[in-house]
């Protein structure tokens, strides 16, 4: 009788666990999502991930939270090797976020790990080193701190089928960027950072509330409008909070970020519910922003559905997903009831246009009213419906020297001083201010500028301010200089500062002539860093000779010097490096910032602040300032051409 060679083989261990690593870790997002899952399991409070090449060349993330034990170190890679189970009946109640043992064995399987740890009642940290599951060599002590950081190096470098199908970096980062961000709205009391390889932070929050860190990630425009729900279901246990967009905010396609007993899911019954609800109150191809999470007894929810675990299944679905979209549709009908609306005049688009013009035939395509927007500079300003005068470029008695010492900056706490700015960086903000239109200044310290279809209120004294001293960080040193025609005494700037109301000055605080003498001390004693770094020239007998050239056809209010120099003398800590460089230049910044110290202007210096505002401030608003987070709160949007046009389709 014939035999026949067996077809049916088990396949070899790696082989196996390379293909159930390809079930858990699809790319590098979901690595760091499985990782981000362990630092909250081992009460991180602050988390920390480093990426490379969209996390394929590298993932580091770091966590101060309880970290690993030694005795520990050779099976947390193993396959199965897990704290949070010992039976499966255990998978019932359930409630921490990994519980397989499947992460960190996967990630190993197809990237090469390293983990330091240390537990708060070790010494040291200890160190490992793995592949495949498994040690490659003993731990080693090593100096940390209290927590864990992982390093996953070369990811699918084993699975060049898996590495050829992820499309780009930049797509696998923005998805790590997504996954971040849904986690760091959702555990509020958790800071999170996320940063590229070498740069600065592009996620950065802080420990605060939920709707801040919404801000911070998504924006003010959806924050500004956004509605609390919370709700407790007694029949079906369960409890629903969060917080979602009212009907006056809509977006291009639908956000939602949902959480069922703490663990980023997805569930498309529930998104196509929720979407149906506001149906009835957007127009139609908008859509809403909407964080939900849901709390579930773990006795009624199935974890352990996906290997990745972002689908889960639970009893009564259909009537719990019924109950949320009744929650929406009352706190969606509350907020209906108190709605505001604003209006503005639509702007003209054309001006002077001769009637031989008008009646030429012109072939143009329509443009509907609701997608007007201001694009050409020619275009009247409000200035042209108040006056026709036309601005004069700024004359001044001061005489100007825009030449600059092109010096290198090193000093360590300048640097820092920048990184602070541009770790803060907003780039909504960013985009709004790059591609705005001027409208028009509503007074010296407000003014109006279109972004699309949007008309904003700015603080024009507020982001000159920032504006100006950003410029002071980063042209430290290699300033002009702006050369007073008749010097300026100290003593007497000072004595004038203090009779001034806003300063306070009381019988306290000593004679007034003893304090300007103080003022004038400090200020000559710090005469040279002055000049050197900052142009701000002191002379022999106590004379304010010069001050900083920051921006060409800008000169500061001359009103607010005798302040400035009080202030420089009083409020500037000029016993610490950093702290000094930070309040010279930010009392500098308040000192030329448009707005202030412009009470008393005559005709001519009425229209100097209006030209520079449009034509030296707004500029380099475009170009030049790095908008920061807190800014948000100087820009308000009076109205949107579709918002408005919304309403009146309803009425």
């Amino acid at each position: 009788m014939a035999t026949t060679s067996r077809l049916i083989k088990k396949l070899d261990e790696a082989v196996i666990n390379r293909i159930a690593a390809g079930e858990v870790i699809q790319g590098p997002w979901n690595a760091v999502k499985e990782m981000i899952e362990n630092c909250l399991d081992a009460k991180a409070t602050n988390i920390l991930v480093v990426v490379k090449q969209g996390g394929l060349k590298l993932i580091q993330i770091q966590d101060n939270g309880k970290g690993i034990h030694k005795c520990d170190m050779d099976a947390v890679c193993e396959r199965f090797a897990t704290s949070k189970l010992t039976t499966f009946d255990d998978l019932s109640s359930i409630s921490t976020y990994g519980f397989r043992g499947e992460a960190l064995a996967s990630i190993s399987h197809v990237a090469h790990i390293t983990i330091t740890s240390k537990t708060a009642n070790s010494q040291c940290a200890f160190k490992g080193s793995y592949s495949d599951g498994k040690l490659k060599e003993p731990v080693k002590p090593c100096a940390g701190t209290q927590g864990t950081q992982i390093t996953v190096e070369d990811l699918f470098y084993n699975v060049p089928t898996r590495r050829k199908a992820i499309k780009s970096a930049t797509e696998e980062y923005n998805k790590l960027y997504d996954v971040i961000s849904k986690y760091a709205i959702h555990n509020s009391k958790t800071t999170f950072t996320l940063k590229k390889h070498g740069e600065n932070a592009a996620i950065r929050t802080q420990s605060g509330s939920t709707v801040d860190n919404i801000q911070n990630i998504y924006g003010g425009e959806v924050s500004r409008e956004l509605i609390k729900v919370e709700h407790h279901d007694e029949q079906y246990k369960f409890k629903v909070q969060g917080h979602v967009s009212n009907a006056n905010y809509n977006a291009k396609k639908c956000i939602l970020l949902l959480f069922i007993n703490h663990r980023l899911v997805e569930s498309s019954a529930l998104k196509k519910a929720l979407e149906s609800v506001y149906a009835n109150y957007l127009p139609k191809g908008s859509h809403p922003f909407m964080y939900l999470s849901l709390e579930i007894i773990p006795q009624n929810v199935d974890v352990n559905v996906h290997p990745t675990k972002h689908e889960v299944h639970f009893l009564h679905e259909e009537a719990i997903i019924e109950s949320v979209q009744r929650v929406l549709e009352n706190v969606l009908l509350d907020s209906n009831k108190s709605r505001t609306f604003l209006t503005q005049a639509i702007l003209p688009s054309s001006f002077g246009v001769s009637q031989k013009e008008e009646e030429k035939p012109k072939e143009v395509e329509k443009i509907y009213d609701h997608n007007l927007v201001r694009t050409d500079s020619k275009e009247r300003k409000l200035e042209s419906f108040i006056s026709s005068q036309s601005s004069d470029i700024i004359t001044s008695d001061q005489t100007c020297n825009g030449t600059k010492k092109e010096r290198k900056v090193h000093l360590k706490s300048v640097l820092s001083l920048r990184a602070e700015v541009e770790s803060d960086l907003n780039i909504n903000l960013r985009e709004i201010f790059k591609e705005h239109k001027f409208v028009g200044c509503v007074e010296r310290k407000f003014s109006l500028m279109q972004h699309a279809q949007e008309l904003y209120l700015v603080d024009v004294y507020e982001l000159s301010r920032e504006l100006f001293y950003q410029i002071m960080l980063y042209d430290f040193g290699n300033y002009g200089s702006i050369s007073l025609e008749e010097p300026a005494n100290i003593i007497e700037l000072a004595k004038i500062a203090l009779d001034l109301p806003e300063i306070g000055w009381t019988i306290e605080n000593g004679p007034k002539v003893e304090l300007a003498q103080q003022i004038d001390i400090v200020l000559r004693s710090h005469a040279e860093l002055l000049f050197d770094y900052f142009s701000l020239e002191i002379d022999k007998e106590g004379n304010i000779i010069s001050l900083p050239y920051l921006l060409e056809n800008y000169i500061p209010p001359l009103q607010g010097l005798p302040v400035y120099i009080l202030r420089l003398a009083s409020d500037v800590d000029w016993t610490t490096e950093k702290e000094c460089f930070e309040g010279v230049c930010k009392e500098t910044s308040d000192f030329y910032a448009m707005g202030n110290g412009y009470e008393h202007l005559d005709q001519h210096q009425e229209k100097d602040w209006r030209w520079m505002t449009e034509y030296t401030l707004f500029p380099n608003f475009r170009n030049t300032l790095l908008p920061t987070n807190s800014m948000a709160n100087h820009l308000i949007k009076l109205a949107s051409l579709p918002d408005l046009y919304k309403v009146f389709e309803r009425c």
